[in-house]
């Protein structure tokens, strides 16, 4: 098959959904399959093999993209699909794989160019507009729900990447062929493995305290003002500790340098502000406790798997996004409340013993469950069924 895939993203970017790409392509790429990937003019090339990224023209005013919806991805996305029109009319295609949003021009593409539709379901974007609290105009949250339905409704095939979204679609369209493929891949498996650098600890004040690690967005779903509002509770039982906070924007992470300080913990944190992707293995390795305060969303985030193979003991709060992967056997599930978070990090902290179960447990629930041969796997069987597919809609 000849496939267009459409991914409205700043690509690449570090963070979630283009890394959900970024993983999808590697996959298929290593099954043989060729991808024109387009994509915003956002973001840093990444050289995949059988992968060809055609970007759009860049559109003054725009040269970021914030997380979640807003008005310039709308603009971003007319001119996206302006440029897959022009594509799709040039370029003879079989499949057109869509990410997002650009599952609504799925709908019409794939009937005007007669294509198959692979719809790469990362969330519910209805639920996105809550999750960021973009908008709570009825009328808005209705057209987004009436677009998603029209999306998987119209698609030949759904990718889901988490249970929770896998139940969703299951439950509305039980006859609609429906994967679950979890984002498990390791990004050591695009960037490679970076040797461990014995200065490391000290490039950031890391000095024989324990670590307590977070990774990730500094967008309010991922609840870093809870780890914040816990810190006090911990530094009371633990003070030989450092939280060690990896991701932000520059202006993101002032505003928590603030918050910290107002919390009396400031000379505990230290914020790293973004990093290149093949450095987080290499903070994950000094990391004596990996935490995961999410406090909103249905996704499972896709640091999760790489924390069940790290080794590293888990806390995470016990709410929906986490314990559709998570159990209290495998990582220390806490109320979203700060004391509760707090005694969460201290036992582990405290309790060598426990540590030590629930990482090894941690560890056989990812070789059982989420390896990365499962994830080609399951790739491979979707897009094999597509083929059958075309195959019999070129019999007919």
């Amino acid at each position: 098959m000849k496939t267009l895939m459409i991914a409205p993203q700043p690509f690449f970017q570090p963070r979630g959904t283009p890394f959900s790409v970024l993983h999808r392509l590697t996959a298929l790429s290593k099954l043989g399959y060729e991808i024109d990937l387009l994509t915003y003019p956002i973001g840093e090339d990444v050289r995949i093999e059988n992968v060809h990224i055609t970007r759009t023209a860049s559109v003054p005013f725009i040269k970021n993209i914030a997380i979640g919806p807003s008005a310039p991805k709308v603009v971003l996305d007319a001119v996206l699909y302006a440029k897959a029109v022009s594509m799709l009319r040039r370029g003879r295609y079989d499949l057109l794989h869509t990410h997002e949003e650009a599952g609504f021009m799925g709908i019409r593409l794939a009937r005007k160019f007669k294509l198959l539709h692979l719809y790469d379901m990362h969330s519910s974007l209805p639920q996105q507009l809550h999750n960021f609290a973009y908008s709570k105009n009825k009328l808005l949250v209705s057209t987004f729900d009436w677009l998603e339905n029209r999306t998987i409704e119209s698609a030949h095939a759904v990718i889901t990447i988490c249970p929770e979204l896998w139940n969703y679609v299951t439950d509305k369209f039980p006859h609609k062929y429906n994967k679950l493929i979890e984002n498990v891949a390791d990004n050591s498996i695009v960037f490679g493995e970076q040797k461990p650098d014995p200065q490391f600890r000290s490039t950031f004040e890391i000095n024989g305290e324990a670590v307590i690690l977070y990774t990730g967005t500094f967008e309010p779903y991922q609840g870093l003002d809870l780890l914040v509002q816990a810190s006090p509770k911990v530094i009371e039982k633990q003070k030989n500790v450092r939280f060690l906070v990896v991701g932000g924007k520059p202006e993101q992470v002032e505003q928590y340098k603030a918050r910290v300080a107002e919390a009396g913990t400031g000379d505990y944190f230290v914020f790293t502000g973004q990093r290149p992707p093949e450095e987080i293995p290499a903070f994950m390795n000094m990391a004596d406790i990996l935490v995961s305060p999410r406090i909103e969303g249905n996704n499972t985030p896709l640091k999760i798997y790489s924390y069940l193979r790290s080794g590293v003991p888990i806390v995470a709060t016990k709410h929906l996004t986490h314990t559709q992967v998570l159990n209290e056997e495998v990582a220390v599930l806490t109320a979203i409340e700060p004391d509760d978070f707090a005694q969460g990090i201290v036992k582990v902290l405290e309790d060598d013993s426990y540590r030590k179960a629930i990482t090894e447990n941690a560890r056989r629930l990812a070789e059982k469950e989420y390896s990365y041969e499962a994830y080609l796997k399951k790739t491979q069987e979707v897009y094999q069924y597509l083929e059958a597919l075309l195959k019999r809609k070129g019999g007919q």
